[in-house]
């Protein structure tokens, strides 16, 4: 943030004179003697040059008053006040007051203004000045002097569910060389040693300590506060100039905590300030990376400076604040509990992963995580995958629309060939779940062929309709990184066939995925949301789904749990569970390789599990997503 405390010019203080009493002349300093405001006038010459040797005062000398001033005015550091001489006002034959008026530059917008009152008195025939330290500040007395304390700028939290503040300020510890502390010739030696002993790469740490000023402090490493490993506790004092600060920063509960979505907070790069020169400086800090970095403006606080009276005994009485002010917080909706159990149970998980939350009722997402093997990348809500079977939730949809009911006939068989392509069922396909079968049967086992038969009775468009409903393929602005999917026109019959199971063209993030399901359970189009403050609305393109579609989704995702491939869920305790496996190939190096999908949703919570390398949806991702159900519960 752009900082407020103005670039001091110069100690003097700088006063432009204005109207006094009895005309519109400015008083002339050489009639001093018998005017009132000439005195005055020499008074403002005399602060002028921070020389008050030629003031006339009553009780003191002109060199005494020099420095009393240098001492009230030290600890406002290089700022430049302007003064103004007001009016001057005889109160007797031999008394007069004149009014200073008082303006601190402490920020561009809010300068610090007052007015205070400097008594004269005539003695054998001269005006002489009554110094005190309430010349400058009427408050101050005898003991008092003026002081500034800069104030630095409070981020906002990040708030979850709840109000739990998710990101907050949090005790941490910087370690590093403070430069002042080791003499430059061995400067490098120790950031080498500092860098060995908090497992960083050495060179260009010592590089960096070598090229900074002599009285900075050059960190290598921050450790959470309960987290600074004994080694380096007691490593450090062995090294000349390793030093440990302890300060506040914005953290999330732990490390990971839903880190690819909340992002990183940090200094700002030579980039930012290059990009933005009006609004970051060196040494700023700013959010870095995703929501700290899309909602950095309003988190932001603002730095500023506190002006205070303080005594000769130390205690400091408020004059002035200007500026530091804390950041707006950000709402989310994130359960922290449900958070930090889908990163426990993708914890162990090799591959890419992602396991997504949502709550049907009203879309509020309660868990983004991604694991461990995202390399640090949001697959939670952007990741954009073939769904595999999932997706045939969709295609139920679709075909329920053209007349297809639980019990009507659908053929099953081995293979179906699509303009010479043969597409088959999954390896261990149920072998007595073949032949014309019911098709709530075909959909609870996830007969691929089945459903790429019945692919004739819809008509273009009818699936990404139906994909609208469930609330994927429509683009909307969530205030963060979300990929809503896509259901492409196919344009050959192969592709028509592989859409119609969640491959060909068609494409789904971790969160829409779960959309669907969500929407499933509640029975009308579900629109995710995770900002509080973002307004989101179902789009007018999607069909809203009738109170029939909803109910014949609804049981024949039931029966994926009771009769086929999501049985591993059957005997999660609370309310029944409904559900869809799916598996989707991909092409990886010339092999062949699956994802892995498994969707439910029980009560209001709705789930999607997402491994990118697997065996089966089942066998992969059910698990995971059981584990995460029976925490939930």
């Amino acid at each position: 943030m752009r900082r407020h405390l103005l670039a001091p010019v110069a100690l003097l203080l700088a006063i432009s004179l204005v109207a006094c009493s009895g005309g519109d002349e400015e008083p002339d300093p050489a009639e001093s003697g018998d005017r009132a405001d000439g005195t005055a006038a020499v008074l403002v010459d005399g602060l002028r040059s921070s020389d008050l040797a030629d003031v006339p005062f009553t009780e003191t000398t002109g060199a005494e008053a020099t420095t009393d001033l240098a001492e009230v005015v030290e600890g406002m550091g290089e700022l430049t006040p302007e003064v103004s001489l007001g009016e001057v006002a005889e109160t007797g034959d031999d008394a007069a007051t004149a009014t200073l008026s008082w303006s601190w530059p402490l920020s561009e917008a809010e300068p610090w203004t007052y007015d205070s009152q400097v008594d004269l008195t005539r003695a054998d025939g001269e005006w002489q000045v009554a110094w005190g330290h309430d010349v400058v500040e009427p408050s101050l007395n005898a003991n008092s002097v003026l002081d500034t304390t800069t104030v630095g700028a409070s981020r906002g939290d990040i708030l979850g569910a709840g109000g739990v503040a998710l990101v907050t300020e949090r005790p941490v510890v910087r370690v590093g060389i403070d430069r002042g502390r080791v003499p430059k010739g061995r400067a490098g030696r120790s950031a080498s040693q500092v860098a060995r002993l908090v497992g960083i790469d050495a060179g260009p740490y010592a590089a960096q300590v070598e090229a900074s000023g002599p009285r900075a402090f050059v960190e290598a490493i921050t450790f959470r506060q309960d987290q600074l490993p004994r080694a380096v506790l007691r490593g450090y004092e062995a090294i000349q100039g390793a030093t440990l600060v302890a300060v506040d920063a914005p953290l999330a509960p732990t490390r990971d905590f839903a880190a690819p979505i909340l992002g990183t907070v940090g200094p700002v790069t030579a980039e930012m300030i290059e990009q933005e020169p009006d609004r970051y400086e060196v040494g700023d800090v700013a959010g870095l990376s995703g929501l700290q970095a899309r909602y950095d403006e309003q988190l932001q606080g603002t730095p500023g400076v506190v002006v205070n009276a303080v005594g000769s005994d130390g205690k400091a009485r408020e004059l002035f604040r200007s500026g530091g002010t804390e950041g707006e917080a950000l709402q989310l909706t994130l359960d922290e509990e449900l958070q930090s159990e889908a990163e426990a149970v993708l914890a162990d998980v090799g591959p890419a992963s992602a396991l997504v939350a949502i709550r049907p009722s009203d879309g509020a997402i309660l868990a983004a995580a991604n694991g461990p093997g995202n390399d640090g990348i949001n697959l939670a809500t952007f990741g954009q995958y073939a769904p595999g079977s999932t997706f045939k939730s969709v295609s139920s949809l679709a075909l329920v629309r053209r007349g297809i009911g639980p019990d009507t006939l659908v053929p099953c068989t081995t293979t179906v060939d699509v303009d010479g392509r043969d597409f088959e069922n999954y390896d261990d396909y149920p072998a007595g779940g073949t032949g014309r079968i019911p098709f709530r049967q075909a959909l609870a086992n996830s007969c691929n062929t089945a459903f790429i038969a019945e692919r004739t009775r819809l008509r273009d468009g009818d699936l990404a309709a139906a994909a609208a409903s469930l609330g994927l393929g429509i683009d909307h602005d969530l205030g963060f990184p979300a990929y809503f999917g896509s259901v492409e026109p196919p344009t050959t019959e192969t592709g028509r066939a592989a859409d119609m199971i969640g491959q060909g063209t068609v494409l789904a993030s971790p969160m829409v995925m779960a959309t669907v399901i969500a929407s499933v359970q509640a029975g009308k189009t579900v629109v995710p949301r995770l900002i509080e403050q973002v307004e989101v609305s179902v789009p007018a393109e999607a069909d809203p789904l009738t109170p029939a579609e909803a109910r014949s989704l609804q049981a024949l995702l039931r029966g994926v749990v009771t009769d086929g491939s999501g049985r591993l869920l059957g005997d999660v305790p609370g309310p029944p569970v409904i559900a869809k496996t799916g598996t989707a190939e991909y092409d990886a190096g010339g092999r062949v390789r699956t994802h892995a999908w498994m969707i439910a949703a029980q009560g209001d919570l709705a789930v999607a599990v997402f491994v990118q390398d697997g065996s089966s949806g089942s066998g992969t991702a059910g698990p995971l997503l059981e584990e995460f159900l029976r925490a939930a519960g």
